[in-house]
């Protein structure tokens, strides 16, 4: 266990702020999107808060993810407007110039409105890492909590069932005692009584009391 993960472990004994402020350091991985994260849950049922925290950082990844694109589609069709520009420009054959001139302002205009929504979404994009980060640490904390209690829970389970086997093995102990002393103690009774009647003797009480097989029955 890192020291990071021991001064989690005992974050019960600090204040909500030292806590807080103990979590700004840690490095977090955006959870839904690793495997082990998800394997933690594996015969653990999500609770509401976890669910509903997962969907949140899930929505803004694709928010990212959706911006990201919609930059690049902006900045292409911005390069592909100046490009039209550029090509206007040199075009010397364009007898109609109102015409050319009308093109030329109508691209300006475009490019403009994508300068805008460039700006927009790159705006969106230097705020959204620290909403990403902020949104992913709820979700660790409440997945933390999650796993702490059941920890916790397993680990009463497992010293109930620690006390209960040590409490068999003693048992078992002093029954193994028991029938051994009573096997030893049957086969006395029996080659004494084998001694004193002699075999045909005791051929006819063993038909007579042994029938169902139990008296003389020995362990394979």
């Amino acid at each position: 266990m890192t020291d990071k993960m021991k001064f989690l472990a005992n974050s019960e004994k600090l204040s909500n702020g030292q806590f807080m402020e103990a979590l700004q350091s840690v490095k977090v991985p955006l959870l839904p999107l690793d495997q082990k994260w998800h394997h933690l849950f594996m015969g653990i049922e999500k609770t509401p808060e976890i669910k509903e925290a997962e969907s949140k950082v899930d929505e803004l990844l694709k928010l990212q993810g959706k911006l990201n694109d919609d930059l690049k589609n902006y900045k292409k069709v911005k390069s592909n407007l100046m490009g039209s520009i550029v090509d206007n420009m040199d075009d010397s054959d364009v007898t109609d110039k109102s015409l050319r001139d009308k093109k030329m302002e109508e691209n300006k205009k475009l490019i403009n409105d994508a300068n805008d929504k460039i700006a927009e979404i790159e705006d969106q994009l230097l705020d959204l890492p620290r909403d990403l980060d902020a949104a992913n640490k709820v979700l660790m904390v409440l997945s933390m909590d999650l796993c702490y209690k059941k920890l916790r829970e397993n680990a009463v389970d497992i010293g109930e069932i620690g006390n209960w086997i040590k409490k068999i093995r003693v048992e078992l102990k002093k029954n193994i005692i028991i029938k051994q002393v009573k096997e030893q103690k049957n086969e006395e009774i029996y080659a004494y009584m084998h001694d004193i009647l002699g075999p045909k003797t005791m051929d006819v009480f063993d038909l007579k009391y042994d029938e169902d097989g139990q008296v003389l029955e020995k362990e394979d």
